[in-house]
Order: structure tokens, then sequence, then C-alpha cells
């Protein structure tokens, strides 16, 4: 063989060896994309939605995904047992427009049976918002209803009368719905065709 056959032949190998490597490179970018974009944007896999409302009946099942276990290790959050109930959260309004702390919001409409509920106003990484009120959530047992039964909500940054949440001129937020001791806890199936409170924009600079 010539000095440039025995050249060629030794390049050959080289030249597989950098597109393998190439190959292997790129797999492992997407690969860990993909994982980032699924830990860092809410639970993967097994969602339930009703209107703007998500929830994910698994999070705290013991066969939970990796993915939504490696978001509960990332975020802090405390899932909900299987047997405990089931929490949904609200990015945007009924609309699909996302919350914002500057608008005005009427939250009203049906709830699930459940032996206790929460609504309350967080962050969009799950931290309560801070207000001179004081206040950042609502409980079923002490919320103010109409004659007929009927509770709505209004989320504003100023002073609203009835079931008044404070919320942030300068931050997006998140509105999160708990259900305790509720059958939608069993299944994600369970959730189907289930009515959950509107969220309706009001005024908005």
């Amino acid at each position: 063989m010539t000095p440039l056959g025995d050249s060629a032949a030794s390049l050959a190998p080289r030249g597989l060896f950098a597109k393998a490597a190439l190959a292997a490179l790129v797999g492992a970018a997407l690969g860990f994309a993909t994982a980032w974009l699924a830990v860092n944007d809410g639970f993967a896999f097994g969602a339930a939605r009703s209107g703007p409302w998500v929830a994910w009946p698994k999070a705290g099942a013991p066969d939970i995904d990796p993915y939504a276990r490696a978001t509960l290790a990332r975020t802090g959050a405390v899932a909900l047992g299987a047997g405990e109930g089931l929490a949904f959260r609200a990015e945007t309004d009924s609309q699909g427009r996302t919350l914002d702390g500057r608008c005005d919001y009427r939250i009203s409409g049906p709830t699930p049976a459940a032996r206790f509920w929460t609504l309350a106003l967080t962050t969009r990484d799950g931290r309560p918002v801070g207000n001179a009120a004081r206040r950042q959530a609502f409980a079923s047992s002490d919320v103010l209803r109409a004659a007929d039964g009927a509770v709505q909500f209004v989320v504003a940054p100023s002073a609203r009368a009835g079931n008044w949440l404070p919320s942030a001129p300068d931050a997006k937020f998140v509105l999160v719905l708990s259900f305790y001791d509720t059958p939608l806890a069993a299944s994600a199936s369970s959730i189907e065709g289930v009515e959950l409170p509107a969220i309706v924009r009001e005024a908005c600079p």
C-alpha cells in the first residue's frame, strides 16, 4: 500500500469516531434540554385540565413519574397524597391570558364535592405573595357567601369588598385551588367533565 493509501486508511476511523462523538454530543444536549424543560415547566405527564385549571393526580402517588419527582425536589413543593386531595393551578384566566397582578379578576362558579377546600394566590414558583393585608388564601370555612350559597372572589391590587385576594401590581401570579377529601383525587378520569370556577379578567391598565 502506498503512503497515501496508508494515510487515507488511518483517517477513516478518525472520521467515523468524530461523527459518532458529534452524534453523542447532540443526543446528550437534546436529552438534557428536554429534561430541563420537563422539570422546569411543571409536571410533564398525567395532567388533567378543566378550563384554565390544571392538576396532576399522580404527583402524590407512589408511582409518580421521575420528571414529576424531580420537579417536586426542585421547587420544594409537597404534593397532596393520592388519598388526601387534589390541587389545581391556574396561570391564565379563562380566555388563556397570563394572570397579571395589575389587573382585577373575578373568580366564580361551582366547586366539586369536597370536605374542605382552599383558594390561594402564589408567585409562579409557589411562594406566598406578600402584601400589607397579610392575606394569601381563603378556606371554604371562612368565605363570605351569597344568600344562595354561591361564592365569588376578587383578585386585585387594591382593596375590594367581599372575598378579596391582594395581588402584587408588579408581578405575575398563580391561583391554586386545593380540594381535600374529595372523589376527584381518585384518578385523572374522575376530573373529566368537572366544572371549576371561571377566572374572568375585568379592569386592567
